[in-house]
């Protein structure tokens, strides 16, 4: 699986695209955790720390598709750069303003969650044009799916490390310099620079649209909602066994789970509708927790976590495919950024229904919210069979590049193309 991955970042362009996308994203992966150890280093309480980082992901929710819009209409360079330049100002203004005016401190978080550069979707839209081959593709995304599990894994811990060695101020403003310098590397790419969306037909709903995406949407509204209420009960587990370094564990297996889950499917060249595949990868992710609700020994507790997180990175990987199949031509940017959108307030809603569930009925029917979750994101997908069974493109057609007229380009997946 290693020496696949390998061929992947041999291509030229391909790792500092990688490193750059996530670099540039760090901002976005800890915006949560240091807002509220900035909001309780000024002496805020937790409701209030709760609320700007809430406000802070709904920015970021709103954002991403309506940068991804833009960016499939004027290029990555002329908006991602900007964009995540107003954002690092956004956390800037919260930083030096602090909470002493409540009114400022909420309009930082906006900005800063609303301008933060679509750099996943972008990514994305760059992988065909750069790796060529439909199966180095698939793989790509599988890549990505792992490289964003240890990005949110070690985010966190840079984080922690940052506060320890300065303030909690320092740190936001130190991951978003770097993040800006993130963007800065992928926009100055040739790729980057190069690329550019597919004619677009003019319409009000740009990607939405498309039938399957928005049905593949309702499904991972749900498994998104499945993974954020897994946040909440593992607190309500580690809590219940008096130790608050089970719940580093709980996540670090999770985590675990899904890097090799990813790997694997990485690693191999599917073929069939990857329609069809998400169905059963879904099933078996929907299957993964519910041995959660047994909520039994430590040891036990964490062997389950892992074998939870197997299927999350494929089921990921397998979905940006289907996203790639079902975007209308020149909105690939803003449906990936859909996605992201989607999930995350999947996981949103995920914590917050999880909160109630273990006061009113313990810490075993909040992980019953995450089964629940993966079993409706299934029947979602199996609802709509029809819809996804036909995509705007399958993901085998190598078209030539819209209006290559010399059709001396080399062909891609159709996603975008570069002038």
């Amino acid at each position: 699986m290693a020496a696949g991955y390998a061929d992947i970042l041999r291509a030229p362009h391909a790792a500092r695209l990688l490193t750059g996308t996530l670099v540039g994203r760090l901002p976005n992966a800890t915006a949560p955790i240091a807002i509220v150890l900035l909001v309780r280093a000024a002496g805020g309480s937790y409701s209030l720390a709760g609320g700007l980082a809430a406000v802070y992901g709904i920015a970021n929710a709103v954002g991403q598709p309506l940068l991804g819009r833009a960016v499939d209409l004027y290029g990555q360079p002329r908006v991602q750069l900007p964009a995540a330049v107003v954002s690092a100002l956004g956390a800037v203004l919260l930083v030096t303003a602090g909470i002493g005016s409540l009114p400022v401190a909420y309009a930082a978080v906006v900005v800063a969650g609303l301008a933060t550069p679509p750099l996943e979707g972008g990514l994305r839209a760059l992988w065909p044009r750069v790796l060529g081959a439909e199966e180095r593709v698939h793989r790509a995304y599988a890549m990505d799916a792992v490289a964003q599990e240890v990005m949110f894994t070690v985010g966190p811990l840079l984080v922690t490390l940052l506060v320890s060695l300065w303030s909690p101020g320092a740190a936001l403003l130190v991951l978003n310099a770097v993040g800006v310098l993130g963007a800065l590397s992928v926009v100055l790419s040739e790729p980057s620079r190069a690329w550019r969306s597919a004619p677009r037909e003019a319409h009000w709903l740009g990607a939405l649209r498309s039938p399957g995406l928005l049905a593949l949407l309702g499904a991972f509204l749900f498994v998104g909602i499945a993974l954020g209420s897994i946040t909440v009960a593992g607190v309500a587990y580690a809590d219940d066994h008096g130790r608050e370094a089970v719940y580093t564990w709980l996540m670090a297996a999770l985590g675990l789970g899904a890097l090799v889950g990813g790997s694997v499917y990485g690693a191999r060249e599917w073929t069939g509708a990857p329609e069809r595949r998400l169905r059963v990868i879904v099933a078996l992710l929907a299957l993964g927790y519910l041995p959660l609700i047994l909520t039994p020994g430590v040891l036990a507790m964490t062997a389950f976590a892992a074998v939870a997180g197997v299927f999350l990175a494929p089921a990921i990987a397998c979905a940006f495919l289907v996203v790639d199949r079902h975007a209308p031509r020149g909105t690939v940017t803003e449906a990936f950024s859909w996605l992201v959108t989607t999930f995350g307030v999947g996981a949103s809603l995920g914590t917050a229904v999880a909160g109630p569930v273990v006061e009113l009925a313990g810490t075993s029917a909040s992980f019953a919210v995450a089964g629940a979750g993966g079993t409706v994101a299934l029947l979602v997908l199996l609802a709509t069979q029809r819809v996804l069974s036909a995509p705007v493109r399958p993901s085998n057609a190598v078209p030539l590049i819209e209006n290559d007229r010399s059709g001396a380009a080399e062909p891609g997946l159709g996603s975008g193309h570069q002038a």
